[in-house]
């Protein structure tokens, strides 16, 4: 949108309140009228005046402020792909530790310390490449390490 005067940006503003309250009001009949009128495009198919009424107040919105940039279109695309499948197994962010931070686990009436260092895990004095051999070491069994330290949520049980 070329750079308006404060005039040109006032009317528009002012227009833009006429044409919401207009949008808040009107029925199926006239928000289609509304919406060919002001966007100068043929309406949705839509049935649901609600639905209607606000996707016709975000585009008027859009149309005097500017839409949503590219990269915001995108991250939204990508949470409704996730919300809308949410049976798709997601990638786990990957693991950030400092070097010297402190995990603490209380394992059958136990406290066990496990320190993180430059190139994996120190337990009791052993050094251990992954959490999940010193989940192994302390339980006996094989444990995903994250999972068992508090780093990861549980998995879902299946429906």
């Amino acid at each position: 949108m070329a750079r308006l005067g404060s005039r040109q940006r006032a009317a528009l503003h002012q227009s833009l309140e006429v044409d919401l309250q207009r949008v808040s009001e009107a029925r199926l009949r006239e928000l289609r009228a509304i919406w060919l009128e002001r966007l100068g495009q043929e309406p949705p198919p839509l049935r649901s005046p609600e639905i209607f009424r606000r996707m016709l107040a975000y585009r008027l919105q859009a149309a005097v402020f500017g839409d949503l940039s590219a990269a915001a279109k995108r991250k939204l695309g990508a949470i409704e792909a996730r919300r809308s499948h949410p049976s798709k197994k997601r990638a786990a962010a990957p693991l950030r530790l400092g070097a010297g931070a402190l995990l603490i686990r209380e394992w059958q009436g136990v406290r066990y310390e496990v320190r993180v260092t430059g190139d994996g895990f120190e337990h009791q004095g052993t050094r251990y490449k992954s959490l999940s051999e010193v989940a192994r070491a302390i339980t006996g069994s094989r444990w995903n390490g994250p999972l068992f330290f508090g780093l990861r949520d549980k998995p879902r049980a299946a429906a």
